[in-house]
């Protein structure tokens, strides 16, 4: 049940709001995420919403909420929704269209690809202000040494390789990304993976994998089927 510790009858309950007054991140303007959080409504119980925007192969960066499990709802266009399950050490690919969903549980290490043009989605969260950890943050902020050091790695490539990580991504690729280096690698990738091409709607429960939008393969599992900060650590708080 939500718990709220408003007046709501005090002149100061808020009952309403427009996600377009809190623009939390964007790239351009086919690539954004609206916010809703107990900061922009004072009486909301424990839930919070990101009104995600992307165009095709845009990704919501690779991250964490260490306090809120998120529901990512599909309103248009289609994404793909990948989580690391730390109980089996899986990657699980999720292909979400109109009205389907992606869990993904409190902690869970998780991204979202959108596969086409005009995609929406909305991520709903069990947490009045959720919180995050960004992969961006984790690369850049830890030491090229220690990486090295600890994965056995060149530290000059290291250092190398993380350069261009001098902020918090939020959504990927980043627009000063060099398409001539995308294409290189996921050229590379394509030579290293080689898989026949199915449409990711012929993806079933079974895992097989799809590649249908020029980006590294994805073994797909369809949702089921039912006959019937700034926002970071801190949470959704001012920038």
């Amino acid at each position: 049940m939500a718990i709220s510790y408003m007046d709501y009858a005090s002149p100061d309950a808020q009952f309403t709001f427009d996600l377009r007054n809190d623009v939390f991140f964007k790239k351009d303007d086919r690539n954004y995420i609206n916010r809703l959080s107990i900061k922009d409504l004072n009486t909301l119980g424990n839930y919070s919403l990101l009104d995600i925007f992307l165009s095709t192969g845009n990704v919501v960066e690779p991250h964490i909420h260490q306090n809120a499990s998120q529901l990512v709802y599909c309103i248009s266009g289609s994404a793909v929704v990948s989580l690391i399950n730390p109980f089996s050490l899986k990657l699980m690919n999720f292909a979400i269209k109109p009205g389907q969903v992606a869990n993904v549980p409190q902690g869970w290490w998780h991204y979202e690809i959108a596969t086409v043009d005009n995609t929406h989605l909305l991520a709903i969260f069990d947490a009045p202000i959720p919180e995050a950890i960004f992969g961006s943050d984790i690369l850049r902020l830890t030491p090229a040494s220690v990486w090295a050091h600890t994965y056995c790695l060149d530290e000059a490539q290291v250092k190398a390789t993380f350069a261009p990580l001098q902020a918090t991504t939020y959504i990927g690729p980043s627009a000063n990304c060099k398409k001539d280096q995308q294409v290189k690698v996921h050229s590379a990738r394509a030579a290293a993976s080689p898989i026949r091409q199915v449409q990711p709607q012929q993806a079933d429960q079974a895992g097989r994998p799809f590649q249908g939008y020029g980006y590294p393969p994805y073994p797909v599992q369809a949702p089921a089927r039912n006959p019937g900060q700034a926002y970071g650590p801190q949470g959704f708080g001012p920038r």
